[in-house]
């Protein structure tokens, strides 16, 4: 299964949250990166870790797919 197919397939419920959360994670690190006041560095280096983090939470959770075939041979044993 290639990259496209993956992205393309269900994604379980678990990874859907997940996928919010970093989505808003990587959002509210945008802002704190991005604030047009001045901020304190530590604020601004938070930012972008949150960025960073949501980024690849997103990532993982978006091509984490469900395996129907392997479920279906797990009921039917």
């Amino acid at each position: 299964m290639n990259i496209l197919e993956r992205a393309k397939a269900p994604t379980p419920k678990f990874f859907k949250v997940l996928r919010a959360i970093g989505i808003t994670m990587a959002t509210i690190g945008g802002t704190l990166v991005s604030a047009p006041i001045a901020i304190p560095v530590g604020l601004a280096t938070l930012g972008g870790y949150f960025v960073v983090a949501g980024g690849v939470m997103t990532a993982v959770s978006q091509v984490t797919v469900q395996d129907t075939q392997k479920m279906e041979k797990d009921v039917a044993e």
